[in-house]
């Protein structure tokens, strides 16, 4: 069984002045410990796609099942549960809290969970450490660089220790160079084993993808994996 299952999923937008297809029969499967970039022009259907994969946009019709969850059968509140429990979220504006620390930032999601103050902080040192800023802890995110909230922001997701990352334009506002150190630190995770779908309109980056899908008009236009890349996780 896939970890990821979309099975004809379609999503349309209902206006006065038009309804609008942003998905139209998308069906695929995504396996446990890959690395999937999502990409394709403005309009594609990226957003919706990651929307409704996050629990947070009902299809049209359709389903989608992670891990062999039908998300989309669940109550709303179920749906709320499964998000803590198997999503962490990385976003492009990065959504830090302004007068938090770094480690306060990454606390956060863990402020639901019956355990003492001292354990939630060692967890967010320890995910902080893994992203490289240890060093950076106590800084408030106006002390950071672009680069360094956004590993918060990629902490943030990982405290919780989710089976799935899902990403939105994360290296959208920053430089080239560091976009790249951001997507290595996706990449080790991913070697680690971790499952991320990243959104991205950014071309260059698709290398680091061991599959890439590409998005026109609400259907996948391209579906391409990186066979060198699967050789090397299956050995």
């Amino acid at each position: 069984m896939p970890f990821i299952n979309f099975n004809s999923l379609s999503k349309t937008y209902n206006s006065d002045a038009a309804d609008v297809t942003a998905l139209s029969e998308v069906t695929l499967q995504i396996s446990e410990g890959s690395f999937v970039g999502v990409m394709g022009p403005s309009g594609s259907g990226k957003s919706t796609f990651l929307s409704i994969l996050g629990g947070l946009c009902h299809p049209t019709a359709g389903q989608v099942f992670v891990d062999d969850i039908d998300l989309y059968s669940l109550s709303s509140e179920k749906r709320a549960d499964f998000r803590r429990e198997y999503l962490g979220f990385v976003f492009q504006s990065f959504n830090l809290i302004p007068y938090l620390t770094a480690i306060e930032n990454v606390m956060l999601p863990l402020a639901v969970k019956s355990i003492p103050v001292d354990e939630k902080r060692d967890m967010a040192k320890s995910v902080l450490q893994r992203v490289g800023l240890e060093p950076r802890l106590d800084h408030l995110p106006s002390q950071l660089s672009g680069g360094e909230q956004e590993r918060v922001a990629i902490a943030r997701a990982l405290v919780n220790a989710p089976p799935l990352i899902l990403a939105d334009e994360p290296t959208g506002s920053l430089d080239t160079g560091t976009s790249h150190e951001i997507m290595e630190l996706f990449a080790n995770l991913n070697n680690e084993g971790q499952t991320i779908v990243m959104v991205t309109h950014n071309q260059e980056i698709r290398t680091y993808f061991d599959r890439y899908l590409i998005l026109r008009d609400g259907s996948v236009a391209e579906d391409s994996e990186d066979e060198n890349k699967l050789l090397a996780k299956a050995g």
